[in-house]
């Protein structure tokens, strides 16, 4: 009988799967369950669970993994699966600045003596949530080999999915709990590619099958170049620069303000008043202090504002050294100072049974992670989506001046989605806590929303809004 390249397709991913399978029964995934944390007073009134899964060739790339169940019904309620951005920012600053049940008690904590609390707004309230450390070489994650520790937007896609396959046979009892793939930042380009690959391997019946129902992801990056453009207009939007500044840029960069000729002067003139304007922007939320240590590149091809990385790591965290007495003028990255203190703490590292030795020193933001970023736009992916019946939540702090939500507007409007919802507010306790819009195509829906007050990370400044938000999307009630 002659072999379609259908019947071929499913033959190659049964061997695939069985292969995995034999490979997860002679290295079982190591996972551990957290009773108690350094920090923290008592018991963990919710079950932690921390591990690694092997993923990759031999097993080379060992990810870590926070696993937290639902403070309501772990057996109903969704299951996320949390990727921070970056690339390089650890699952932990996610966990613990973001959507996680901890809170740093910066009230109690002193010197090198970091305190924990519970985060009243977690995530965790209404959702299981797998925080791993992706790609390799973040938070706990390392590789067996220098080899292993080579990364790429798609070796990450995959090496996510593999630890997705493997996370589910060592948890089966949450094989039919609806899955959501979730993340920020940098992770908006990671999301769109691993739920693709994840729909498609529910579609050639690879095994586990797996509950996939949507996707969500804050201030996303899907296309870098256009992504940054976009402080301009947004700069003007926010006042920031003024109406001729703005109209000589656009009329003379020809919207385009990063691929400039280096023989446009005026382009380039208008760009550098842009960026005499914005450098002392705190690009996490134009409203906060900017707490920038890095001198400026004066001499850069360009200027200082389009050489920032797109969550300003330049200026989120400061030397360990301030320990010492801190400005006085308070700015957010003292908030990361005790992540280091207390994830550095071999007395902590033992009590989340990380493996010896794995790890010289612990960063909130790996930033000399070896990354390839080679793909340029995820539109196309969530275009291929929205042929799907997935639903995708889409938010934006609108503070925010690393990735600004017009941006993020301008390529879900290029979906060609019809508008089922037009703009308007909506309430937490009475107040206005976004702007929301719904776009639909036959099964598909698309839900974008601001957060009003919000920065690059929302949850992290408006922590009350963006549970709300999770709370109401999740139960299908308009936000």
């Amino acid at each position: 009988m002659r072999m379609t390249r259908s019947t071929a397709t499913i033959t190659l991913s049964t061997i695939i799967s069985l292969m995995l399978l034999c490979v997860s029964d002679v290295v079982p995934s190591s996972h551990s369950i957290i009773k108690t944390l350094p920090g923290f007073p008592g018991d963990l009134p919710f079950q932690l669970e921390t591990g690694y899964i092997g993923v990759g060739e031999l097993e080379q790339v060992q990810l870590f993994y926070y696993f937290i169940e639902s403070e309501r019904s772990p057996k109903d309620d969704a299951l996320f699966l949390w990727l921070t951005g970056g690339p390089g920012c650890s699952a932990f600053s996610g966990l613990i600045y973001e959507i996680g049940p901890l809170l740093f008690d910066y009230s109690k904590s002193r010197g090198k003596r970091a305190v924990l609390k519970l985060n009243p707004y977690s995530w965790t309230k209404v959702a299981n949530i797998i925080f791993v450390d992706s790609p390799v070489g973040t938070g706990f994650s390392y590789a067996k080999s220098w080899t292993g520790f080579e990364n790429s937007d798609t070796s990450q896609t995959a090496l996510l999915y593999e630890f997705l396959r493997k996370w589910f046979l060592s948890h089966p009892q949450f094989q039919d709990n609806p899955l959501y793939i979730t993340g920020d930042s940098y992770s908006g380009k990671i999301i769109p590619m691993l739920v693709e690959e994840i729909y498609n391997g529910n579609k050639v019946g690879l095994d586990p099958e797996m509950n996939l129902r949507g996707y969500v992801i804050g201030n996303p990056v899907t296309y870098e170049a256009k992504d940054i453009s976009m402080r301009v207009p947004y700069a003007h939007l926010v006042a920031l620069i003024s109406d001729e500044l703005y109209q000589s840029a656009r009329i003379n960069c020809k919207g385009d303000y990063m691929d400039v000729d280096p023989s446009n002067a005026a382009c380039l003139a208008a760009l550098q008043n842009i960026s005499i304007c914005t450098d002392k922007i705190y690009p996490g939320h134009i409203l906060e202090p900017t707490c920038a240590l890095l001198s400026p590149q004066p001499n850069s091809s360009r200027t200082s504002m389009w050489n920032r990385r797109l969550v300003g790591d330049d200026n989120i965290d400061i030397v360990l050294s301030p320990l010492r007495s801190l400005s006085k003028q308070w700015c957010r990255s003292y908030n990361y100072l005790y992540s280091y203190i207390w994830a550095n703490d071999k007395t902590v590292q033992r009590a989340l049974h990380v493996r010896e030795g794995t790890k010289e020193e612990w960063q909130r933001c790996n930033k000399s992670l070896s990354y390839t970023k080679n793909v340029l736009s995820t539109v196309p992916y969530h275009y291929n989506l929205t042929k799907t019946s997935l639903r995708v939540l889409i938010y934006s702090g609108d503070h925010d001046f690393a990735i600004p939500y017009i941006g993020t507007m301008e390529w879900i409007k290029s979906l060609n989605l019809t508008v089922f919802g037009s703009w308007a507010p909506w309430f937490v306790e009475g107040q206005i806590a976004g702007y929301s819009t719904l776009f639909e195509n036959t099964n598909y829906d698309l839900t974008f929303t601001t957060i009003k007050g919000g920065g690059h990370t929302a949850p992290e400044y408006k922590p009350k809004e963006c549970l709300a938000m999770i709370d109401r999307w999740l139960a299908y009630y308009p936000l």
